[in-house]
């Protein structure tokens, strides 16, 4: 009889870029480790970027990094790849979430050769126009996104997306993430030369 593979497991780090204790893009993040739960072979883990001092390459002495700036590069090196939620300020990402990924482009760059995806939600375009200039980011630092599906979540628009607590309670809303999850796992599979 022929032995059956264990399934691949893939590590993933959830970033997100408010740091509002209300912030839909945190209620995505944890719904979306909630559906992970699902989906064999996919491990997340919400990854606090709020420590992060201001980038300042004065804090570098001697080769080594502040220790919150230490422990968050761990885990990006750690992980296989990379779930960003990200609102939208002024059409792009925000401060906190372009000083995360400064500070793990720092030399040696961990974002590289990773794959990642994008989640968001606001008004209007529901965060969309900060995944263009993440994707672009994404180039220089040699970070890989999926194409599909998009993730643009109008949080104001009826039906409810949210409850009160911030918590995502939308079903299709919930059937859309766990694709995009699903599409991530697969497209790390396959740039890790394992599906």
């Amino acid at each position: 009889m022929a032995a059956i593979a264990p399934t691949p497991v893939i590590k993933v780090a959830a970033l997100c870029g408010s740091l509002r204790k209300g912030s839909y893009n945190a209620g995505l993040l944890r719904a979306a480790i909630d559906i992970s739960k699902s989906i064999n072979g996919l491990e997340m883990e919400y990854v606090d970027i709020s420590p992060l001092p201001f980038l300042n390459t004065d804090l570098e002495v001697n080769g080594s990094y502040p220790p919150a700036v230490e422990a968050f590069r761990q885990k990006i090196l750690a992980a296989d790849s990379i779930l960003f939620a990200s609102p939208e300020y002024n059409y792009s990402i925000t401060g906190p979430l372009k000083n995360a990924i400064d500070w793990a482009s720092r030399p040696p760059n961990l974002w590289a050769d990773k794959t990642a995806s994008i989640v968001s939600a606001g008004g209007g375009f529901g965060g969309g126009r900060s995944h263009y200039h993440l994707r672009q980011i994404g180039v220089y630092i040699d970070l890989h996104f999926i194409n599909k599906p998009e993730f643009f979540l109008n949080a104001f628009q009826p039906p409810a997306k949210f409850d009160s607590d911030g918590e995502l309670i939308d079903d299709a809303t919930k059937e859309k993430l766990k694709a995009v999850l699903l599409s991530l796992y697969a497209f790390t599979l396959r740039l890790q030369g394992k599906s």
